[in-house]
Order: C-alpha cells, then structure tokens, then sequence
C-alpha cells in the first residue's frame, strides 16, 4: 500500500502497520488517514504471521484482534513478546469494547472503536500512541543504564578492596583502568592483607576475557584469596585453593586466569614471589628496576587439572619498592612500530622517570608511566589494565 504525502518533513513520518484482513475496514483506515493529509506511510498485513515479520520496522500497529490466525488478545500478547519497540493500538468492533479496555491493560498504548473515530481522531491517537511509546522506550533505556550502573558499581567495588593494612613503614599505590571506553568491565583484580605478624600479602591477577562473567570471576578469586590470607592458609596452597574455585566457577571451560601473589616479610627484608603465567614484578631499588628471574613461574591457574607454584625468594635492600602489573600495561601499541610495548621498554620508562635517583614521588610515578604508556599508544589502552606499587618507607 503506498505512502500517504504530507507536509511534514521525512524525518517526522510515522510508519504504520495495518493489521487486517477486512478489505473493507482496510480501506476505510486508508480513506480516514488521506483524507487528514496524514504524513504516514502505510504498511498492510493480514494475519499475525505476516505482522509478526514486519513489526520490527514500523512506530505503530494498529492491529483488529479479530484475525484468522489468533483469538482475543493473543495476537496483542504475540507481538507484546516480540523485542521491536512499536506502540499498538487495537482496533474493536462497536460490541467489543471491553476487550479494547482489556488489551490496554495488558500492554497496548490505546484502543479505537471502528466506525466511531474519525481521520483527525485516528492521526491524532497515533501520534500519541508513538509519542507515548517512546518516552516508555526512553524511560526504560534509563532504569537499564542505572541498573547497569549499580552492577558495574557492585563489581568494581569488589575488584577494588580497601586495603587492609596497619603501621606506616610499608607505601603503596594503585591504579586501575578499563580498557578503551568500554562500559563492560574486565577481570583485573588485586588486593592487599597485612595480617597481625606484619607480613604483607599481595595479589593481582587477571581473568581471560572482558565483561561481568570475568568479572564476577575476578570477585569470587580475590575475595577468595582475602579470605585464605586471614584464616592463616599456608601460600603454597592459596594459588591451588584459587585453582579449584576457578575450576568450579568459571562459566565456559579452558578460561584461565593469571596471578601473582607475594609475601614479604615483617623485617621487610625478603619477599616470596610466586607467579601463575602472570608477568614478574618489578624490584625498583634506589631508581633502577632489579629484574627478577622468571625459573619458578608456572601456568595460569585452570589450565591444567594437576598444576602447582613455587615460590621465589627475593631479597629486598633498603628503600625497595615493588611494581606488579597486569599484561594491560605492556600491551599497548608503539605509534611507526609493529612491535607491543613489553616489558623492556617499560622498564626504560620508568628508568626515565625516575633518572635523578630515589627521590621520586610514588604517586606521581604511576600517574607518569600509565600517561606515557598511553601517548606511546596513541590514546587509551585497548585492555583492561591494573598497577600496584608497594614501597619501603624505611625504619
């Protein structure tokens, strides 16, 4: 059925489906809109099936509940189901009301009685019917953002603990970022125990993937782990323990996580580092990064049923600090190279920055690395990226 012309521009038409199978009552719809002059384009479908393929590209049904294929509202209820956003409005016979009256109750934005509306009348209940239809879209799109809003907030708040720590000779700083801009969060984790007998405990990790699943993992490892730190579980068996909970939790087989978790201890003297195919932390002593050897790493955790973690020990000088990193950070791109940053060149970084010696400012050492990172990438990094640093504050 062709387009009925009007004055108003194309942006403004209203596409309209006509559900009917009464020639008769077809027509006259099709009279009473061009008679208005209305600016509408008028589509044609007589019975459900054919409505239910074409709702998905109209603003308005207008929809005669008495078709061959459907019985009182269960066509309305059919489209109802169907995600396409058009506002319906069911056409009655004179006798039938009621059911008008009902099918507004169970989801239609309105009902007209044929015979007893005119071409103004008709235009005119369409126009707000859509108008009406597209606040309730807008209106829903809203409370889903919000939604979204609290959850991505629930999960941050448990990929990011406030940590537990007491006495002033131990610094650290943190920083986390999604990648890009997405709204999706990724499963970078990370927390920080220091439990009565002054050891310091530390984890970071990072879930396969992007988005709430892995997030929600990264919540249930990191929370996980808190909780073994604090009952006094030995650290040999935390990355196993975190192994089998991974195991049981993760929604898709063969995903994996990296971790590393260290120790160090009440003197402040010595760290144990152990790592779960996760990138080695950094020993910055006196402005130089010590590089640490890599011959006690072992697989992420969930990739092989039977796997286990040594640790390293690692002495610590005076004045040490500690910069444990997720692959985000080393990942980015060079602008004019094909290569990734790697370790290498961040290690350079940071001997850059802090070239005049140990006296530099933490803080401001994480804000200056992950700002040059990211100018080297020519903008935001693409993965989701979690820094710590824990710094000796001397005697």
């Amino acid at each position: 059925m062709a387009g009925l012309s009007g004055s108003r521009s194309s942006a403004d038409r209203i596409t309209v489906l006509l559900v009917e199978d009464d020639e008769g009552d077809a027509v006259l719809v099709e009279a009473l809109l061009d008679e208005v002059g209305a600016d509408v384009d008028l589509l044609r479908a007589r019975t459900l099936r054919e409505a239910a393929r074409m709702v998905g590209r109209v603003d308005c049904v207008l929809l005669d509940l008495g078709l061959p294929d459907t019985t009182g509202l269960d066509g309305l209820t059919r489209l109802l189901d169907r995600a396409a956003p058009a506002a319906i409005i069911v056409l009655t016979g004179m006798h039938d009301e009621g059911q008008g009256i009902l099918a507004v109750t169970a989801g239609a934005e309105d009902y007209l009685v044929k015979g007893q509306v005119d071409g103004r009348g008709l235009l005119r209940g369409i126009r707000y019917a859509v108008g009406r239809k597209r606040v309730e879209e807008t209106q829903r799109q809203l409370r889903d953002e919000k939604l979204l809003a609290a959850e991505k907030t629930r999960l941050e708040r448990g990929l990011l603990p406030s940590p537990i720590m007491h006495g002033d000779d131990l610094g650290w700083a943190h920083r986390y970022r999604p990648g890009g801009s997405r709204m999706l969060l990724g499963g970078d984790f990370y927390d920080v125990v220091r439990t009565d007998d002054g050891t310091l405990h530390v984890l970071i990790g990072d879930v396969c993937g992007h988005g709430p699943d892995e997030a929600a993992i990264g919540v249930f490892l990191r929370i996980a782990w808190r909780a073994l730190v604090l009952a006094g579980q030995e650290p040999s068996r935390v990355l196993r323990t975190l192994h089998e909970i991974l195991e049981h939790e993760r929604h898709q087989p063969g995903l994996f996580t990296t971790a590393c978790m260290l120790t160090v201890s009440p003197d402040r003297r010595w760290a144990r580092v152990y790592l779960a195919g996760h990138p080695e932390p950094m020993l910055i002593v006196g402005g130089r990064v010590v590089e640490l050897p890599r011959d006690r790493a072992g697989l992420p955790l969930g990739v092989l049923p039977d796997s286990s973690w040594d640790g390293l020990d690692v002495p610590l000088p005076p004045g040490w600090s500690l910069l444990l990193y997720t692959d985000g950070l080393v990942e980015g791109r060079v602008i004019g190279d094909v290569e990734r940053l790697g370790s290498e060149r961040l290690i350079d970084l940071i001997h850059d920055i802090t070239r005049h010696g140990s006296d530099w400012d933490p803080e401001a050492l994480m804000d200056e690395l992950i700002d040059r990172v990211e100018r080297l990438n020519g903008g935001e990094l693409d993965d989701d990226m979690a820094v710590l640093l824990i710094s000796d504050r001397g005697a």
